[in-house]
């Protein structure tokens, strides 16, 4: 029989033992292989907004308003001057601001942006098509698939990260939803087999908590004319997201903004710049709301990007306006991301390492596709563990 001393002894060891598991497991110490909670690394995001600019290129990004397309021959413009007073100023940086305020002036301050190619980081789409669907499905599911090549409405066989995330694990049940300009979203959410709402604001939107407001722009969506067959204003989409985000409090949102594309593909370059300025103007008023909010303040993460990049005017002064897998440059992408997991990097965070050569380290491109597992990454969710073909999350986005 065990004297008293030693009962003791196997006492206090039990609980060293337990105390330094506890401590282990704080520390992010692997737990068993089949404990999902074990690999969950704790963050404190707990929502996140994606939004994406349809085919806004990074050259206004980094570069802003590209004076030589204010014209009749390339943009569209009979009377420059106004948009050189609004967006043209002494330096790059200056003229960026002019036309971007919130995300050089907030986003890029406090979070990361990455893709400006005059300083070497580099950002591209990995689909080969350069179109909007393979670039939104690309974004949304962490991978390419082949068989996407064009805008076909057709429903997208891959599990997007949205879908994962309301499905697979808990706290997200029923709690992403979609605000689009296009009637192509609910093929590329594939909503009719996970029921994600998705807004094309072509009309009206009927899912979740009604508002007077709501309603209002259910009527408008009506009442304003359509210039596109396909897509609506970006006004009838934005506005909704924001009466129905503070309504309903949905942890996943995303936000698709299409007019820079409608107006590019007109060679309308002066409301192809309007449009992304007011986009941003949105913006910074959305995310403000957030940070009023006490359901998103300090624990939402915002990712800024686009589907597609445009012709780069190398072979012809006329492409800006286009992006297909012929046009050179379309490929070519970029993304901002601010949150409280995000470190102030601005543009630092630029390109993922990559052996050129014996001895020889240069920076490899980032791919969009790796924005799906960012996102599960900041809520501390391991996307490519259960989507093998999804992409790593984009590296410095986490503190």
């Amino acid at each position: 029989m065990p004297t008293m001393l030693a009962m003791k002894r196997l006492v206090a060891g039990l609980a060293m033992m337990a105390l330094s598991g506890s401590a282990l497991a704080q520390l992010g110490a692997p737990g068993p292989a089949s404990s999902d909670s074990a690999l969950r690394e704790p963050t404190r995001t707990q929502n996140v907004v994606l939004v994406m600019i349809d085919g806004l290129r990074w050259q206004e990004v980094f570069r802003g308003a590209d004076e030589k397309n204010m014209t009749k021959e390339l943009g569209t413009i009979t009377d420059a001057a106004p948009f050189k007073d609004r967006f043209i100023k002494a330096t790059p940086a200056e003229s960026r601001a002019a036309l971007l305020p919130f995300l050089w002036g907030t986003v890029a301050k406090q979070g990361i942006i990455i893709g400006n190619r005059d300083k070497g980081s580099e950002c591209d789409v990995a689909n080969p098509h350069w179109v909007s669907y393979p670039g939104y499905s690309e974004v949304l599911c962490g991978h390419v698939d082949e068989k996407i090549t064009d805008n076909r409405k057709r429903p997208n066989p891959n599990r997007n990260v949205f879908e994962w995330l309301q499905t697979a694990k808990p706290g997200y049940e029923n709690s992403a939803v979609a605000f689009t300009t296009w009637d192509v979203f609910p093929f590329i959410f594939n909503t009719e087999r996970n029921k994600i709402p998705v807004d094309t604001g072509l009309e009206p939107f009927t899912a979740g908590k009604r508002t007077d407001k709501i309603d209002f722009i259910n009527r408008l969506r009506n009442e304003i004319p359509k210039r596109w067959s396909g897509s609506h204003f970006d006004a009838v989409t934005y506005h909704m997201a924001k009466e129905w985000t503070a309504a309903n409090k949905p942890r996943l949102i995303f936000l698709g903004l299409g007019e820079t594309d409608e107006w590019a593909h007109e060679s309308h370059y002066g409301d192809y710049l309007t449009s992304a300025h007011r986009d941003d103007g949105w913006l910074a008023e959305y995310w403000s709301m957030l940070q009023r909010d006490p359901f998103y303040r300090d624990c939402t993460s915002m990712i800024i990007t686009c589907d597609h990049g445009r012709g780069d005017q190398t072979t012809d002064p006329k492409d800006w306006a286009n992006h297909n897998a012929k046009t050179v440059g379309a490929s070519q992408t970029w993304i901002a991301i601010i949150g409280p997991d995000t470190p102030a990097d601005g543009e630092a965070a630029a390109s993922q390492p990559s052996t050129a050569g014996p001895g020889v380290t240069k920076p490899a491109p980032l791919k969009s596709g790796q924005i799906a597992a960012t996102i599960a990454s900041l809520l501390g969710e391991n996307y490519p563990a259960a989507e093998p073909r999804a992409m790593k999350p984009l590296p410095g986005v986490r503190k």
